[in-house]
């Protein structure tokens, strides 16, 4: 959606897909969907697993990608975030950015973080501590950038060896690297290495250990969770069955390995729980307060998670109600 001003913040909303809930041709038609409702810029989720066996699906998000280049014309996406430890080298990241931002110029960014136990121990590899998770982080950043570049990459490091790799099908200009975080650390290492800031919540905290680490000057993407529906207790209980995981925080998200591990946890979250991290329901003040909470907080871009199978129910909400509100 086009910039607005709350409260004197300048904002702009985007639309998040999520590859856990939904199949890759559905991905594509929401893709569409959001760049036909105004939607300028999207952002999808990059997972092995999803977080519970009720979401269902975890496609391969590259493939995904190429779909939605081909069936698109001006959405802007990125991921959401790739961890390029484990599953996925940096080498083969930076060769499925470098095509996917041919396939779409300038339309393309890259998300990166430090990942989930959930998607990285498929294959086989131990699951290192966060300390190590964001060194690993900022030596893989420093050779997507240099492949990017156009360089021939020879690489020994402490987390990883490239040998002679040079991309041969690269975009014009390379794509932005937003890197991910969740604390005061990650927003630095994000302020140090990263074209700009992917934040989970309205912190601005957060926003300001990115800006005094080098990130001043560059964007601030945050994510925002909702549930409409006709009803403020029907969007309560999607929100519980599609999204438990919403209220689930720290070593909980990153640690544990299943999705069936994350469905015990989810037996214990209360519905109230959940509606404290998912906006439900269609109060119109609900969802622009939320979404000023993150432009107060310093962000630029609030990507918007509809939860749920009704999709064409949020487009419609938010075009009919809490954009012109926003512009009130």
């Amino acid at each position: 959606m086009v910039t607005e001003t709350i409260e004197g913040h300048s904002i702009e909303l985007g639309y998040w897909l999520s590859s856990e809930e939904h199949r890759p041709h559905e991905l594509v038609e929401h893709a569409l969907s959001a760049e036909a409702n105004g939607f300028r810029t999207a952002m999808i989720s990059d997972h092995f697993h999803p977080w519970t066996r009720q979401q269902g699906q975890a496609s391969f998000v590259w493939s995904v990608l190429g779909a939605i280049a081909n069936a698109t014309s001006e959405l802007e996406i990125g991921t959401g975030v790739t961890a390029p430890l484990l599953r996925l080298h940096p080498v083969v990241v930076a060769q499925a950015a470098a095509t996917t931002a041919a396939l779409m110029p300038g339309r393309f960014f890259l998300g990166l973080g430090t990942g989930e136990r959930l998607s990285e121990h498929v294959v086989g590899r131990h699951w290192p501590s966060a300390t190590v998770r964001r060194a690993m982080l900022e030596e893989a950043v420093d050779i997507i950038r240099r492949l990017l570049s156009g360089s021939n990459v020879n690489h020994q490091g402490d987390h990883f060896t490239v040998e002679n790799a040079e991309l041969f099908t690269r975009p014009d200009s390379p794509p932005k690297l937003m890197v991910a975080a969740s604390g005061k650390r990650g927003a630095a290492l994000a302020g140090r290495v990263g074209d700009g800031l992917i934040g989970v919540a309205p912190s601005a905290p957060q926003v300001e250990a990115f800006d005094a680490a080098g990130g001043s000057g560059k964007p601030h993407l945050g994510q925002l969770h909702v549930c409409w529906a006709a009803d403020e207790a029907e969007a309560r209980q999607t929100a519980l069955r599609w999204w438990p995981n919403g209220a689930m925080e720290g070593a909980v998200l990153t640690d544990l390995a299943r999705p069936g591990d994350f469905e015990k946890v989810a037996g214990l979250v209360s519905e109230d729980a959940v509606a404290a991290k998912v906006i439900c329901g269609p109060d119109v003040d609900r969802h622009v307060q939320a979404i000023g909470r993150f432009a107060s907080a310093g962000f630029e871009r609030v990507y918007v998670h509809q939860v749920g199978p009704n999709q064409q129910g949020f487009f419609r909400f938010y075009t009919d109600h809490v954009i012109p509100a926003l512009n009130a």
